[in-house]
């Protein structure tokens, strides 16, 4: 690395560790670290996992829940040169087995050698207080990252970026600071919570992060720590939108000057009210894959002005193309967005991208780029629904039941009919039961007759998870 202001994630870390070992590092629940706790701890796990077999260019799977000890382990696997493959902890067995193979992991951290024969494992809480903690010779992982697709094809398929593990020191990305405090409080097996939680580590920030994610908690921790920056997914932000104004006022959220959204699509009534209350110069959305070919922004007073737009390229390109036929389609209208990147930002483990004939890749977004560029999406191309010959996007129906007040979350699929072919099924997640007939007569006053579900499934469960992520062809499978 010939430019002095970029180093390894390792040198990065122990660079702030010494100039100020006593100010916190990371924060989950009531654990909390220091900066100089923190490089002396993941030095004698990164000895640990040596010992186990790690080495510089493995793969390190991680199957923790959010708390410190994640991050240790992260930080040990870079400290070695290796690469963090985070996965859900509540995985199965054979899920993960799956994705282990698929990766060669060197060492699997979180779970019992049972669980994987033939194996290196460490079971969560790992003890590595008896190996040394002294410095360890400064490697630089070939991949910062390799998190695992959130689509549902049944197929594992590894997502290993392009990016080594290096720091541009005194350069965050995304409005953060230099030693500000970070707040996180979506599961960090996901891409972004992942990767903007290590990223604030990098620059010396406080990383507050929530054992799981809680609306009021959230806020607390905000308060508490006086959070400068924040990732939410449209569905945290929807659970803290219907707490009670008086648990809201509760909070001093004036410490945030950066608020993100991303991951899914946010209903605009939703991106409209947190505007309103934080300020649109304080929210950004954010649309990309973890593949991160290409990249849009766009700041919430923009957003008023270009309503449900996620915003025109800051990185990479974009266009539309005819799914078929591969013709790139005029300014408005839609069709299956593919997009390209002059550098090499990924590689997959166990899958093929989607390329266009000329090259460009698509992740299965359905939208449409208007003649100024900004891109609005639809929904994923493998989602659309076929009922009754026309076309329908659940997440514009999604967005729709999001809008009565009884309902916390859904998940629109389509379930096989003699009729139709397919007829339109929601899954709703209410606070509190609902009539059926009167939530027809709601989504009829929202969307045309043939988009209204023809059938509905209440419960009181979480349908999608804390991520905003559901998997819906697991969904249909559970119904069809």
């Amino acid at each position: 690395m010939n430019n002095p202001n970029v180093v390894s994630i390792m040198k990065a870390l122990a660079d702030k560790a010494a100039a100020d070992p006593n100010r916190a590092a990371i924060t989950c629940g009531d654990e909390t670290v220091t900066r100089g706790e923190l490089e002396s701890r993941t030095n004698r796990l990164a000895r640990a996992y040596a010992e186990r077999g790690v080495s510089h260019g493995s793969f390190v799977t991680v199957a923790l829940p959010n708390s410190v000890e994640f991050y240790e382990a992260c930080i040990a696997a870079w400290k070695l040169g290796a690469t963090p493959q985070p996965v859900s902890y509540r995985l199965p067995d054979r899920e993960r087995q799956a994705i282990v193979e698929l990766a060669d992991s060197a060492l699997v951290v979180g779970v019992e050698q049972s669980a994987h024969p033939g194996r290196n494992t460490v079971a969560a809480n790992f003890d590595a207080s008896a190996y040394d903690d002294s410095p360890l010779p400064d490697v630089t992982a070939p991949a910062m990252k390799a998190p695992t697709s959130g689509g549902s094809t049944g197929r594992p398929k590894l997502i290993v970026a392009g990016d080594p593990g290096i720091v541009q020191v005194g350069a965050p990305g995304m409005g953060q600071k230099v030693d500000g405090v970070v707040c996180v409080p979506g599961p960090l097996y996901h891409n972004a919570p992942f990767s903007f939680g290590a990223g604030s580590l990098f620059h010396g920030n406080h990383l507050v992060l929530l054992p799981q994610f809680d609306a009021e908690a959230t806020l607390a921790a905000v308060d508490k720590h006086r959070a400068d920056w924040i990732l939410f997914v449209p569905t945290m932000m929807s659970r803290i939108s219907r707490l009670p104004d008086d648990v809201k006022n509760r909070y001093d959220l004036s410490s945030l000057t950066t608020v993100w959204h991303m991951a899914a699509p946010c209903p605009p009534w939703l991106k409209e009210e947190w505007c309103n209350w934080l300020g649109g110069e304080k929210i950004f959305e954010l649309y990309a894959g973890t593949e991160a070919q290409a990249v849009t922004i766009i700041r919430g007073d923009e957003w008023l002005a270009h309503r449900g737009s996620v915003g025109r390229c800051v990185t990479g390109e974009m266009k539309v193309l005819d799914p078929d036929t591969y013709e790139e389609l005029p300014p408005g209208t839609i069709g299956e967005i593919f997009m390209r990147n002059t550098r090499v930002t990924y590689k997959y483990l166990g899958a093929e991208a989607r390329r266009s004939p000329d090259g460009w890749e698509s992740l299965g977004d359905m939208g449409k780029i208007d003649a100024e560029g900004y891109v609005y999406l639809t929904d994923r191309r493998g989602d659309m629904i076929l009922s009754g010959g026309a076309n329908i996007y659940p997440a514009e129906v999604e967005i729709a039941l999001s809008e009565h007040p009884d309902v916390v979350s859904s998940a629109v699929i389509g379930l096989p009919d003699e009729d139709l072919g397919n007829r339109i099924h929601a899954v709703v997640q209410v606070s509190k039961p609902v009539d059926e007939d009167e939530l027809r007569t709601f989504l009829g006053e929202r969307l045309v007759r043939y988009k209204v579900p023809r059938s509905f499934e209440f419960t009181t469960e979480p349908v999608r998870d804390d991520a905003g992520k559901v998997r819906r062809s697991a969904l249909r499978d559970a119904r069809s």
